[in-house]
């Protein structure tokens, strides 16, 4: 049996606090490490808010980095900047400030990071605050030494980690009942990042049916009061921009549909093989003598926009990914209004983040994150959950390899992701290989044979809890081959030939595991009861 632990007793700080602790001297020895362009793109909007009012935040156009994130966000900034203006004041000047690299920008900026952390520190001791202690401990290691979150924020370098942390907060306070504060805190965060709102369908039918619904009088009086916080929460926001009579601007700002239905990479969902399709087929049409045009946009060569890149398949339209995530997620929304139970949280606004990413526009590959880091937290409950998890996890940060392109980072992503696998095992080997033993101990005391209890503990020893299938083995063997293929056979066989070959085949391979994932996910939320 698992160790009982009292749910009122204490958790140990101290060593979350370690966790937290060993995760931070990692990270400030990637200071100095590659960043992308969003450190710029950041250091600009910090100039923006400190020196423009804030009816002008939306309308700037100094650079091409404009204000594309909600107002939360864009007061999160406005309060960097301060901070930064003690610093060095030209890092929030907004035209002496343009492309600025000197140490104090980037240092402050990757420390102002790293202390943001502190909000995922506490998200993750909220939601594991009752919980075993082998339980709690490993949640923490998946979650803080997250190899994933530490290449996005830290190496190329985004604030995502604070916003886990209030994704992981409203879920805590869901899975514990207390479903205002959770839709509170996740209104909160929509007004933070809107990318987060696929989620949205989830807790609105979740909480409909949790909170809301029993009876007329005291379901309209609940409903009311939930409405009443979210409200207040979106006119907190908005309402200042709303009343210098630019929630077009930001709207628009928000939503640029015209960056088209792929990112320059293609992150690893199911337009990977919808492209492949339409590449396929137009290749086959001209071998037999058909006169298929070029398509005026290129997915290889990383331009995107309205126009199609598509030579035979109809285009994607916004609207069509918009249904297309709907429809993913109908039965998911179907299943937490039969039956909604906190308990079902986690799992259903990870597999919302899902199909997001596999059927949403213009997605991103760092968008991984955002069912990965919840799936965190229910990896623990079963031994197929963790088998999941383990794959899940390594395609996602290996899918996020492309992001740090530069040969003196490549040790670093490599090393990372080895570590976290390893420490995964051993985690997953601890924890259930310890369960089936105990478990076939009590089934053979049950029995009250000798005879059943040694042939029980045999079979616990010789099947020692954790362990792959040849499937996921062979996955994972893949992901090896895959990674030769663009390092070493790659350059030496075709050269420059064929740049874009390696990046596709990662997407491929990757979007495959994904979709599996997409398809376990959403048996294992319909199967639980």
């Amino acid at each position: 049996m698992e160790e009982q632990e009292s749910p009122k007793m204490p958790v140990p700080i101290a060593q979350l606090l370690w966790f937290f602790g060993i995760a931070t001297t990692i990270k400030l020895l990637l200071i100095p490490s590659y960043h992308s362009t969003d450190l710029e793109v950041h250091r600009h909007w910090l100039a923006i808010t400190d020196s423009l009012p804030l009816s002008q935040w939306y309308y700037d156009e100094t650079s091409q980095w404009t204000l594309d994130y909600p107002p939360f966000f864009a007061y999160f900034e406005r309060l960097l900047s301060a901070f930064a203006h003690l610093v060095d004041p030209q890092i929030v000047h907004l035209h002496d400030g343009l492309n600025y690299k000197a140490n104090s920008a980037i240092y402050f900026q990757r420390i102002s990071v790293i202390v943001s952390d502190l909000l995922l520190l506490y998200g993750v001791y909220r939601s594991t605050q009752n919980l075993p202690s082998l339980k709690r401990n490993l949640i923490q290691v998946l979650v803080i030494w997250s190899p994933g979150l530490i290449i996005v924020d830290h190496l190329h370098f985004q604030y995502n980690g604070f916003l886990f942390g209030w994704l992981l907060l409203s879920i805590s306070f869901l899975a514990q009942g207390r479903d205002v504060m959770g839709g509170f805190l996740f209104a909160v965060l929509l007004c933070f990042k809107h990318l987060f709102a696929v989620a949205a369908p989830v807790y609105f039918v979740y909480l409909l049916r949790h909170y809301c619904w029993g009876g007329l009088v005291r379901g309209s009086a609940r409903l009311s009061a939930m409405g009443v916080v979210v409200v207040a929460v979106f006119v907190a926001a908005y309402g200042p921009f709303v009343y210098h009579g630019q929630i077009q601007q930001v709207v628009h700002h928000m939503f640029p549909f015209g960056r088209g239905l792929c990112h320059a990479y293609w992150a690893p969902n199911f337009w990977v093989f919808y492209i492949m399709l339409d590449k396929g087929i137009a290749f086959l049409l001209r071998k037999f003598g058909f006169s298929i045009p070029a398509p005026a946009a290129s997915f290889t060569g990383g331009l995107v926009g309205n126009a199609s890149p598509f030579a035979i398949l109809p285009k994607i339209t916004p609207m069509t990914t918009f249904i297309m995530v709907l429809l993913a997620l109908s039965p998911c929304l179907f299943k937490i209004w039969w039956d909604p139970r906190p308990r079902l949280i986690a799992r259903s606004v990870a597999y919302a983040y899902t199909c997001g990413f596999l059927f949403g526009w213009h997605v991103h590959e760092k968008a991984s994150l955002h069912f990965v880091i919840p799936l965190a937290i229910v990896a623990v409950e079963s031994l197929e959950d963790a088998k999941h998890y383990f794959l899940l996890s390594i395609m996602s940060c290996y899918s996020l390899f492309p992001l740090l392109y530069e040969a003196q980072e490549y040790p670093i992503k490599v090393f990372l992701l080895l570590l976290h696998s390893i420490l995964m095992w051993f985690c997953f080997s601890a924890q259930f290989t310890k369960n089936v033993a105990m478990k076939a101990t009590l089934q053979s005391n049950k029995k009250a044979t000798q005879f059943d209890l040694n042939r029980s503990s045999r079979t616990a020893t010789e099947k020692g809890g954790f362990v792959l299938g040849w499937v996921a083995k062979s996955y994972l063997f893949g992901v090896l081959v895959v990674e030769i293929w663009g390092q070493v056979l790659h350059p030496n066989l075709l050269g420059d030939k064929f740049p874009f070959v390696p990046l596709m085949v990662i997407s491929i391979y990757c979007a495959l595991g994904i979709l599996y994932s997409w398809i376990w996910q959403l048996k294992r939320i319909m199967i639980l009861s």
